[in-house]
């Protein structure tokens, strides 16, 4: 078992969910916005429980970069950012020990929905406030995250900075398009004014809108993508079809992406070389790529 890292200031209040005391640091600073984190604390809210088997396999989707030798025992790792906690979860068999931190109420329901997990110590703080000395920690994982944050440059300094030197960081932000053509990008810039509009509904109609989008929406698109992926064999080109990516995701997994894309009120969107470029200026060497969906993950090491 991997150390247990102190708090390096004193929690605002504690609160008790089953087996675990959830420590609740103040938030401030330039890296959040306020709409954009209840927003992901009424979406965890909602999908808190996902298949088993799924994080597994969505999991591996993101950790195809990642070589054995970086987990272990001996492994003391950061979710940054954990939402729903399902790579807390991925991470509990794998490493040592999991801070899993988040600035929204979805920390409450992470620790609610994995209270099994004995390795795994949920706290409720943000990229600005982490409460943890830099340098910590072996591993750092931030999924699906700093995209929606005002200074994502900022935000991945910050993230970087909680590593000991050799440590290594995994990061997924949004891409630009990379590489998509005309039309998609036409279709992606439509749907784009639809989502300014959705993520200003009250949150029921909100969450009923971003259902309806998953089933006449997501549903159709990974139908498709199975149909095609059926005809074309060993040919990628079905890849390129829209939410190609979810040919193989559950309905939880449509509904969950769907309300996260449409439902939030601050995103970003990074080519590959901006991903590289910050995670450069974060002190970050020896930077690879994954070649498979999701567009951008990347791991870096601390120099």
């Amino acid at each position: 078992m991997s150390r247990v890292p102190a708090y390096t200031g004193t929690p605002e209040r504690l609160v008790r969910i089953g087996p675990h005391e959830v420590a609740c640091f103040g938030n401030a600073g330039g890296h959040r916005d306020e709409a954009t984190i209840r927003s992901f604390g009424e979406e965890w809210g909602k999908f808190n429980a996902f298949d088993p088997a799924e994080i597994e396999r969505v999991g591996d989707e993101y950790f195809d970069i990642v070589p054995p030798s970086l987990l272990g025992p001996g492994v003391l790792a950061l979710d940054l950012g954990c939402g729903s906690g399902r790579w807390s979860r991925y991470m509990s068999g794998r490493v040592g020990r999991v801070e899993a931190i988040d600035p929204s109420e979805a920390v409450f329901h992470a620790a609610t929905t994995h209270g099994d997990l004995p390795n795994v110590r949920w706290t409720q703080a943000g990229v600005d406030n982490i409460p943890f000395a830099p340098g910590t920690f072996d591993l750092a994982i931030c999924l699906g995250v700093l995209h929606h944050v005002p200074d994502t440059a900022g935000a991945v300094r910050k993230a970087a900075a909680t590593l000991r030197p050799g440590g290594h960081l995994l990061l997924y932000l949004y891409y630009a398009l990379d590489g998509r053509g005309p039309l998609y990008r036409a279709l992606f810039a439509l749907s784009d004014l639809f989502r300014r509009l959705v993520y200003r509904l009250p949150g029921p109609v909100k969450r009923a809108v971003c259902d309806l989008i998953a089933v006449l929406v997501y549903l159709p698109l990974r139908t498709l993508a199975r149909m095609a992926r059926a005809v074309a064999g060993n040919a990628g080109w079905w890849r390129k079809l829209p939410l190609s990516y979810y040919h193989d995701k559950s309905f939880t997994v449509l509904r969950n992406d769907a309300l996260d894309r449409f439902g939030t009120p601050l995103e970003q969107r990074f080519t590959r070389e901006q991903v590289r470029r910050m995670m450069a200026d974060a002190g970050l060497v020896d930077i690879v790529f994954s070649t498979g969906a999701p567009y951008w993950h990347a791991l870096g090491r601390r120099a």
